[in-house]
């Protein structure tokens, strides 16, 4: 069975609520050593998300000893408006003048259940260009969170046991097909997948296989076949 999030986050996260100061976020940041820690609100929902970047504006528009006045370049603000993936942030200038962790937090949090997918929260992550997840109750109430590096943790599955995925995931098809015949052995990550089939067909369906299975990095496909009955991309049946 592929991992869950809540398999992976991590616990026991440090939080900050919404009249927290500036230099109280910066104090446990830097304490706990993370990058970003979950704000909850008085109901102790998560209701946003406080990070490095957040607080980083604070720095970026010091003034002393400049003589024009700085604005963030465009290629930043585009960058921004790019990767808030419908979140409602305040701007570069209105957060480096915040105190509070209301003042410069990213609102809402982009959260997830514990029940997800591993492959639902890397989805989420990219659609919203964010770099961790607070994991919620049914209630919004925070279980954890899961970071890049966690849900990296399903590539630490052990060769053999990623073997024996692979082997049971591609028996159906090798037992039910005629002409079929495949094996697959692991080394750090990567499937190679042996055999014959009848069609190329067949043999792109179990590399297919093989590849959405957790853990595995890529694979080798030196299944052996007699019909290609692939079409190339720019060729249909009609054009025949």
């Amino acid at each position: 069975m592929d991992s869950t999030v809540g398999d992976v986050m991590t616990t026991g996260v440090a939080t900050v609520d919404e009249r927290t100061g500036y230099r109280d976020i910066v104090r446990a940041l830097v304490e706990r050593r993370v990058s970003a820690l979950p704000v909850l609100g008085a109901d102790g929902r998560v209701v946003g998300v406080v990070s490095e970047e957040d607080l980083l504006h604070k720095e970026e528009f010091t003034t002393a000893g400049d003589r024009r006045p700085y604005r963030t370049p465009a290629r930043a603000r585009l960058r921004a408006r790019l990767s808030a993936g419908g979140l409602l942030t305040e701007s570069a200038e209105d957060k480096a003048a915040g105190s509070t962790a209301a003042d410069v937090m990213t609102r809402p949090a982009v959260t997830i259940a514990p029940t997800a997918s591993v492959v639902a929260a890397a989805r989420l992550m990219e659609r919203h260009g964010v770099k961790r997840l607070p994991v919620v109750d049914d209630g919004g109430l925070l279980l954890g969170i899961a970071s890049r590096r966690d849900l990296l943790r399903v590539f630490q599955r052990a060769d053999g046991d990623i073997a024996a995925a692979v082997e049971r995931e591609i028996g159906a098809t090798t037992s039910a097909v005629h002409g079929t015949v495949a094996a697959a052995s692991v080394e750090d990550g990567v499937v190679t997948l042996t055999g014959s089939a009848l069609h190329r067909s067949t043999a792109a369906c179990l590399t297919r296989m093989a590849a959405g299975l957790e853990g595995v990095v890529s694979v080798d496909n030196r299944i052996s076949w007699d019909v290609d009955d692939v079409l190339p991309p720019y060729i249909t049946w009609r054009t025949l």
